[in-house]
């Protein structure tokens, strides 16, 4: 019996997750297991290193730096975020990262990436070297049309949130019974198709696995989201998601509303934090009992 966290991606709607995890870091809430994508990867690492208010700082305190999201960058260098300050600049020099602190965790770290040469999911884990750490995490961020793959272990990766954009499965499969899902959309979204890839078929050619994927994407999403909904029913996972996005965008500049999203994920974590006290007391309960 183990606790996960699944931890959706969503561009800056990932201020809301950073939120939801400030509160449980706060409250001492660490689950066995961590799985995420994209911006759920960014934020993990940083709730994992146990480094209160950093994913606040990176994600909104950064975010008006000329280079953090820039037009320009995207035309001279095909990257709408600066992934050189991002996975670089910030974490080594700016707002450190505790890479010690990381690697002294005992929870299981789990990041999603997708081939881009056979559309397929790939997942990395702790241990990671801390020189690839942040690599992979970059590679999970990274997003078709808007940054470049990312080389690694002999692959081109690209966002994890195409192969697997709510990785309850895999978490399921890791051995996770208590899963507790941190999303960045509504109750009431689903995912539409929007055939992008069409538009750009040398893209599509280049990286035939990515275009799969991005085809795909809205029936993984949905499917997914069905089988999360059903356990939520069954009381079998506790999910947490925003009320109201309030039209923010996944390239949000916006501090204000960056910060209220914020500040809405730490207060449902604070109404959600007995519930999932109870939710892991139940789940070392009931280990402890088929262990005698």
């Amino acid at each position: 019996m183990k606790s996960g966290l699944i931890l959706e991606g969503g561009g800056m709607r990932g201020v809301y997750t950073a939120g939801v995890l400030q509160k449980f870091m706060e409250e001492g809430l660490f689950a066995d297991y961590v799985i995420g994508v994209s911006a759920g990867a960014c934020n993990a690492v940083s709730y994992l290193s146990r480094q209160s208010g950093r994913n606040r700082t990176v994600m909104i305190d950064y975010v008006t730096h000329p280079d953090y999201i820039s037009m320009k960058n995207l035309l001279k260098k095909r990257e709408l975020f600066g992934m050189k300050l991002i996975f670089d600049d910030i974490p080594n020099r700016l707002v450190p990262f505790d890479y010690g602190g990381f690697g002294a965790a005992s929870e299981e770290f789990v990041v999603g990436t997708t081939d881009c040469m056979t559309g397929e999911a790939i997942y990395y884990r702790k241990p990671l070297p801390p020189e690839d750490l942040l690599t992979v995490v970059k590679a999970s961020s990274s997003l078709p049309f808007m940054s470049r793959p990312v080389d690694y272990d002999g692959r081109l990766l690209m966002d994890g949130s195409l192969a697997d954009p709510l990785p309850i499965k895999q978490a399921l499969a890791d051995g996770v019974t208590k899963p507790i899902i941190i999303m960045t959309r509504e109750k009431s979204y689903r995912k539409r198709h929007t055939p992008l890839i069409r538009l750009a078929p040398t893209f599509a050619r280049q990286y035939p696995g990515l275009a799969r994927a991005l085809e795909e994407r809205q029936r993984i999403y949905n499917e997914s989201l069905k089988q999360i909904e059903a356990l939520e029913a069954q009381d079998a996972a506790i999910v947490v998601r925003p009320r109201n996005l309030h039209r923010l965008r996944g390239i949000e500049r916006d501090q204000e509303r960056l910060a209220a999203l914020y500040v809405q994920g730490y207060r449902d974590a604070e109404l959600v934090v007995p519930r999932v006290k109870r939710f892991i007391r139940e789940q070392n309960a009931l280990s402890l009992e088929r262990s005698l």
